[in-house]
């Protein structure tokens, strides 16, 4: 067999399976383990598939609508988000009035942040809290809070929004693909980011590595429009889709 014949055989049965191992390749493309590793390897790179230990994953496998809690969150990735936070809090300058969207590295942000002349507006109840220990002019939008993310969520926060219009919003998401866009798990926190990135003359993403590549249920934006802030882009294809700043490349 071929090897873009392979290939295509190794899509065709991700497609249908979602997930395979190298063993079962081993046997369907009657090859040997290390050409269907090499195979996995390129069309990883290419952005065909996921390449996992022992085999593959389909990159269209959706994830759940489970959301993990903050507190189980704040630890994973630290050093990248708080590099992420570091640099995005430079880009904020005396005259932006800025949304600040709830979210783990976002409430990293809120720690850098040192421009007092801004404005600030969030979602984020822990957000809130530290910018006005700062002494910075801030306001959170209407609505519920919703206890997994402590994010403020609903039809009044939506309505709120519409009052507003943010030179700057910096933004979380749960994940990245360049089809499906920034997705996230929850219809009510999905409607906010997206009402806000409507509502920003510019919008920042900020994302450590783990992100890219995962869909969830909810797409609030198309990729082109937001600028993505990681630590270090995995997949080089995204750049070719919006503008990606890496900050500890």
């Amino acid at each position: 067999m071929l090897t873009q014949e392979r290939y295509q055989t190794i899509l065709q049965i991700l497609n249908e399976k979602n997930t395979v191992t190298v063993q079962e390749l081993t046997k369907l493309l009657n090859t040997s383990e290390s050409t269907i590793r090499r195979d996995l390897t390129t069309l990883d790179e290419m952005g065909k598939l996921n390449k996992v230990f022992g085999g593959a994953t389909s990159i269209h496998q959706l994830s759940g609508v489970y959301e993990p809690d903050v507190e189980s969150r704040e630890s994973v990735m630290l050093e990248e988000k708080k590099a992420i936070a570091i640099y995005c809090a430079k880009l904020i300058n005396d005259t932006d009035f800025v949304y600040i969207d709830a979210g783990t590295t976002t409430d990293l942000l809120t720690d850098y942040i040192t421009n007092k002349n801004a404005t600030y507006v969030t979602n984020g109840i822990t957000h809130a809290k530290k910018l006005i220990r700062k002494g910075l002019t801030t306001y959170t939008i209407a609505g519920r809070i919703k206890p997994a993310t402590e994010a403020i969520v609903g039809t009044e926060g939506l309505r709120s929004l519409k009052t507003y219009n943010f030179t700057k919003s910096f933004m979380g998401t749960n994940g990245i693909e360049i089809n499906a866009g920034f997705t996230t798990p929850d219809m009510d926190e999905g409607l906010i980011k997206e009402e806000v990135i409507k509502r920003s003359y510019m919008s920042f993403v900020l994302a450590d590595n783990t992100k890219f590549r995962k869909v969830f249920p909810i797409t609030f934006a198309d990729i082109k429009d937001c600028c993505i802030i990681t630590d270090k882009l995995p997949y080089k294809e995204f750049s070719e889709k919006t503008i990606i700043k890496e900050v500890m490349k």
